[in-house]
Parts: structure tokens; sequence; C-alpha cells
């Protein structure tokens, strides 16, 4: 008792100190959880969708859980024919109107032979997905960014996907609508950049709060970390930047342009939790804005296999997001 009673208090003390809530606590199915979606449908259930197994599937009752496997999104994998149309990556899925927008990575890891898929669906299930293949968002080699992590977004009047990782990092690009297609014309332009090193940057989630747009982006290294783990802080952690535009002119709190290496940061290594990152913030109905996560727990293990699901509170009381 006086033993767990001073893991608990060593526990809270810690995540005072480091200025960061631990993880609400997960139940059912939380491990290999990289890179998740989240979304919560109109009966109340909860659905997260992540990478590997060509887009596992899972549902719960509630946002903790008990979180139960339900299959892969696109068993067949992707009618796009490039390398790692059964590997499938990075999913983000939206509502618009009545139908349900999937997004997915096609591409092998450093490479820039990279697209966007997209795959539909009236209820989220399993079996329930329609694949239609390319969403016109593709990368080769010698372009500026590469065409993973998309992330669509709505802004009242236009939808916009954001994608990117290194290279150049983040960019954005004008959706048709229904948003199945890049628009007519459109062209890509740069909302995230760090100038300097390896531009470890990707990841982009906007999430809109009050009059402004909050650029969500994880920095640093994703994975491997059970045999090549990254020097101290080099691993995954959140940033943030935010703008009055959805389009652009994002921002960190200290006034640095997104686009020149600003970034503040929402979540970091803490505790037990490691490397934070792949991320995206739903409004919950009881909880309010909510960051959704994957991360390692150093009391479980390093692999990629094992990647927990992590949720935390957000406030923005200050104008800046706070776990």
């Amino acid at each position: 008792m006086r033993s767990t009673l001073a893991l608990s208090l060593l526990s809270f003390w810690s995540a005072t100190v480091n200025g960061y809530a631990n993880p609400m606590t997960c139940s059912g199915t939380c491990t290999n959880a990289h890179d998740p979606a989240l979304i919560r449908r109109d009966d109340g259930t909860y659905f997260r969708f992540s990478t590997g197994g060509k887009i596992a599937i899972h549902s719960a009752p509630a946002i903790t859980g008990p979180w139960t496997y339900r299959g892969a999104a696109i068993p067949n994998g992707s009618k796009i024919d490039k390398a790692g149309k059964n590997d499938l990556w990075a999913p983000d899925v939206q509502k618009v109107g009545n139908t349900y927008y999937m997004y997915y990575s096609v591409s092998s890891f450093g490479s820039q032979d990279s697209a966007i898929g997209v795959a539909t669906s009236t209820s989220l299930d399993v079996n329930s997905w329609t694949d239609l293949g390319s969403s016109g968002v593709t990368s080769s080699a010698g372009k500026a960014y590469n065409a993973i992590d998309g992330n669509l977004l709505y802004d009242g009047s236009n939808y916009y996907m954001n994608f990117g990782s290194f290279w150049h990092d983040i960019y954005q690009v004008k959706m048709a609508n229904p948003p199945t297609t890049v628009a007519s014309g459109a062209t890509s332009t740069n909302i995230a950049y760090i100038p300097s090193g390896s531009h470890a940057q990707e990841g982009a989630f906007v999430y809109k709060y009050s009059s402004y747009y909050y650029l969500f982006f994880s920095v640093g290294q994703c994975c491997g970390y059970d045999s090549s783990k990254p020097a101290v802080g080099g691993e995954y952690k959140i940033q943030v930047c935010r703008s009055s535009s959805a389009s652009g002119g994002y921002v960190d709190k200290n006034g640095v342009a997104c686009t020149n290496g600003g970034g503040t940061t929402v979540l970091e290594s803490h505790d037990y939790v490691y490397g934070p990152g792949g991320q995206g913030v739903i409004n919950d109905p009881s909880l309010g804005p909510v960051l959704y996560y994957h991360y390692v727990d150093t009391r479980i293990g390093y692999a990629d296999g094992q990647k927990q699901f992590g949720i935390n509170q957000l406030s923005f009381s200050s104008g800046w997001p706070v776990v």
C-alpha cells in the first residue's frame, strides 16, 4: 500500500514538475496505436484508426475505452500502385455531410514516391469502406514536399489538405467539393518549415478554436526507438502554431513564423511518456478539446508495435493549447 502510494505521489510530482499531465487511463486494446485518428459517431461510439494492418480500426463506447479491434479498413490494400500500397500509414478521418472520408498515405520509408489516398464510408464500420485511390496529392523525387500525413480542413467555405513530412516540411493545397481530389488549378503552398537540420517535421493537424486555427505537428524522430534511440530531445514531440486564417500566416507563441522554424511545444517526453506525436484534436462532448496521440510507455517497451494511445484534455484559456 505504501509502495503504491509512493509511486502515485512520485508520478504526480514528476508530471507537475514537467508541467504536463500524464495520459488519461486507457482500457482495452491501447497498444500499437501509431498515428491515431479519432472520431465519434453520432450514436456515441468512438472509432480509432491507426497505421498498420491496412489501417486498423478499433472502437469503444467511451474515449477512454475499452477499445476493441474490429479489423482492417482497406483489407485488400490501396488501388494506388506504389510501394507501400499494402502497408498504409497515417490515417485522417473526417465527416463531410453524411459521408466519412478517410485519407491515408502510400509510400515507403524515406521515399518521396508517395501519394495520399482516400476512402469513403457512411458508417465507419469494418467492411463499409470504398477505396477511391489517389486524392491527387502526390509527390516524386525532386519535389519540395513528401505527400504523406494528410489532414483535411474545412474553413466554412473551402476544403484544404494539409500534408508533408521532412524535405520542405508541411504544405497545404485546396481540395474540390466533395474533397475526393485536388481542386482544379490549385497549387501547394508551404505553411510550416524548419530551415535547419534534417527538417524533422510532419503530421500536420489543424483544429479551429474560437477565432484561431491551430496547426499541430510532430517534430523529431518518430520511430525505431528500440534499435536507434535518438539523442536526448531528438525524439518526437508535439508543437503548435496558430493563425486567424486557415490558409496560412501561422506563428508560434513568440510570434515566430511557422515557415521559419516557429513552434510552441504542447507535449514532450516526461515521466514514463516518451516521444509523443502523430497527434490530433477532437472536441469531446464531455471533456471539451482533447489531444490524442501515440507515445512510448517506458515501463512497457520502446518498439514501434508497443506505441500506446494517449489522450489529454486541452485548455485554451491562455489562447494557446495547454495539456
